[in-house]
């Protein structure tokens, strides 16, 4: 009994070694995090291998690369922000020029005869569909006019080669 645990605790340090990470795990680990494009948890890797190993030249250079990969996507990041917000703000100032318009439109609108009020609102709502994205029904009729023009007709039956009379029938 006494020789299976001392048999047990001598073997115990070649264990805990054999289970203990190295310089190159942690490298590794973080160049596969690093390849599937996870820059933030490949910086967590390499930085706690870091830790435990300061001195390891593989690791120091993955880290600074990784840092430099870090701000590069956080560039991306506020430049795309940056481009929204410019987009946001001219599709706003579009809005406010075509309520404008919309506005100018129903002032002269209501300044005519009543008789042509009803043509005021068919404008307003096509100015509104218009400003929505959507088509005015004349303009889809336009559209599918063109269309039409530019297609063939198909024939129904395709029209077949005339078979000579003299032709032998063959039959096998």
């Amino acid at each position: 009994m006494k020789l299976r645990l001392l048999l047990s605790l001598s073997l115990l340090p070649a264990l805990a070694t054999a289970f203990a990470e190295t310089a190159d795990n942690y490298f590794h680990g973080g160049a596969v995090n690093y390849l599937s494009n996870n820059i933030p948890m490949a910086l967590e890797v390499v930085t706690n291998g870091r830790a435990l190993f300061p001195d390891d030249v593989k690791l120091k250079k993955l880290e600074e690369l990784l840092k430099q990969q870090s701000q590069q996507q956080q560039k991306q990041q506020e430049q795309q922000q940056s481009q929204k917000d410019q987009q946001q703000k001219q599709d706003n100032q579009q809005s406010q020029a075509q309520k404008e318009q919309q506005d100018k439109k129903e002032n002269q609108s209501a300044s005519q005869q009543p008789d042509e009020k009803s043509s005021g609102e068919t404008n307003r709502t096509e100015n509104a569909a218009h400003a929505a994205g959507q088509m005015t029904p004349q303009q889809a009729r336009q559209l599918l006019d063109a269309q039409k023009a530019e297609e063939a007709m198909i024939p129904i039956k395709p029209e077949e080669k005339p078979i000579p009379a003299n032709r032998r029938f063959k039959d096998w």
